[in-house]
């Protein structure tokens, strides 16, 4: 429903105009321009949200009665570039000085049931422009040039209350686009809003419309959310609401049933806290905001549920969980169309997660060390994250006895790293010189010598070119290698 003008004063209008007009000040000129031939333009949307937040706006969002044909032409002279990559959505891109716009023609745009494009209608009006926005707080706008402040939905009361609605019927909302279901839990994990009663009652009963989103669009918004500032927030909100059963539904599937005779830990809420530990050490590893680590951390226990068997005793046993969980991994990340580096790196942190725990509390040695540093490779410091992250015992003495252990690995790690090349082990003779030595040509048994030296190199670090070639030259004298083996 609009709001009267009534809720809005005068004084809070006045200081909206103010506001806007300092931080947005290029925008004037533009609007100045589309006055003059006649049509309207507003800052919009993200633009005029984030003004209100403190924050001011990097690209600028605007909308207009314009066509995006009568865009160009109104602009042709004026701006130093246009780009029309989105025209078929009523959107051209322009650049000023250094200042970038996104002009959208007023539209309306739904989904057809069982579509994936939107019917896109362009609108007559501002106000019906901003009804058909997705949430309130995005639903301010600022008609120019004179910076007038528009907010028929209540956007800032809602930015003052700090809570997520919808300018009409949340239904009609996400009825228009399914991917607003969760676009509302990635606002509410980004701004620490609180999520309105009507809106979560409707993405629990619409929450399979987001079958007809593409993967593409709904692991974009998967994204956002798991780079914003709480996105176990989010997270949970999917879960609490059913929706994440569509998109990702290992996550609920952590929430697995106790029995009075078999207990483990709440295999899922220590799943949001690994989140929100890694999240709180990546500023001390340089990973701020680190998409990899962050996906890990939620789904590095998702192979518990299938692996889980009930022991004498009341225990309970999740073997080779980190193996299963890799692949599972791997499995929805490429359904859901990630990167596929992204994808790759996720799955192997998964399947490494366990490997500290697997050397017990004994001294490392240094082929331990050497192994643990090149399974990683370049993934190293993120399984340190991890790993430290996973630890969420309540006892205090075993906390710190982990992280003390950890403490040491990493200090080994240094140290062995100043004695030798320990961040891209190989063996000391290459493929070449194993050849040219053994009188050998190109072949798998050129590989099984390679991997012999490597062997070699991790149990016993460098041991010098005379030494490695004596052991070169045994281990083929007891495989029986001959010059010109093409075995």
């Amino acid at each position: 429903m609009p709001v009267s003008e009534s809720m809005i004063s005068r004084d809070q209008r006045k200081a909206a105009t103010t506001l806007l007009r300092t931080l947005a000040p290029t925008a004037a000129e533009l609007g100045e321009l589309f006055a003059s031939a006649g049509h309207e333009l507003a800052l919009v949307g993200g633009s005029v949200r984030d003004v209100f937040l403190g924050k001011p706006p990097a690209d600028l969002d605007l909308t207009t009665d314009a066509t995006p044909e009568e865009v160009l032409a109104i602009t042709r002279r004026w701006a130093d570039k246009t780009w029309t990559v989105g025209i078929e959505f009523g959107t051209v891109g322009l650049r000023k000085r250094g200042a970038v716009f996104e002009i959208t023609t007023y539209r309306s745009e739904a989904y057809r049931r069982g579509s994936r494009k939107p019917d896109v209608r362009y609108g007559t009006s501002l106000e019906s422009d901003l009804l058909r926005r997705d949430f309130t707080i995005n639903a301010m706008a600022a008609r120019l040039p004179s910076y007038e402040f528009v907010d028929p939905f209540g956007g800032l009361a809602a930015l003052k209350d700090k809570v997520i609605r919808t300018p009409g019927r949340p239904a009609d909302s996400f009825s228009d686009d399914p991917l607003r279901i969760l676009r509302a839990a990635r606002f509410a994990a980004r701004l620490g809003f609180s999520v309105d009663p009507g809106v979560t009652e409707a993405m629990e009963s619409m929450a399979d419309r987001l079958s007809i989103v593409s993967a593409e669009r709904i692991t974009d918004e998967l994204t956002k959310l798991m780079l914003t500032a709480d996105p176990a927030y989010g997270l949970d909100l999917l879960v609490r609401t059913g929706v994440a059963a569509q998109v990702l539904p290992e996550l609920p599937a952590l929430r697995m049933e106790a029995d009075e005779h078999h207990r483990h830990k709440d295999v899922y809420q220590h799943s949001l806290t690994v989140l929100k530990q890694a999240m709180e050490l990546e500023s001390r590893y340089g990973l701020e905001g680190d998409l990899v680590l962050r996906l890990a951390a939620i789904l590095h226990d998702i192979g518990k549920p299938k692996t889980r068997s009930l022991l004498p005793g009341g225990k309970v046993a999740f073997h080779h969980h980190e193996v299963v969980g890799a692949k599972m991994a791997r499995k929805r990340l490429t359904e859901l169309k990630f990167p596929s580096a992204v994808v790759t790196d996720v799955s192997k942190l998964i399947g490494l997660h366990l490997r500290f725990h697997g050397y017990g509390d004994g001294e490392w040695t240094d082929s331990a060390v050497r192994r643990y540093v090149r399974d990683a490779g370049d993934l190293l410091t993120r399984l340190h994250v991890l790993t430290r992250a996973d630890c969420t015992t309540r006892n205090a003495r075993r906390a710190a006895r982990l992280a003390a252990s950890y403490d040491a690995l990493e200090a080994r790690i240094a140290a062995l790293r100043e004695r030798e090349e320990l961040d891209a082990i190989r063996p000391e003779l290459s493929g070449n010189e194993i050849m040219s030595i053994l009188g050998l040509k190109p072949g798998p048994l050129v590989g099984k010598a390679w991997n012999h030296l490597l062997e070699l190199r991790l149990e016993h670090g460098e041991l010098g070119r005379e030494r490695i070639t004596q052991e070169l030259l045994a281990w083929a004298e007891a495989e029986g290698v001959r010059p010109d083996d093409s075995r």
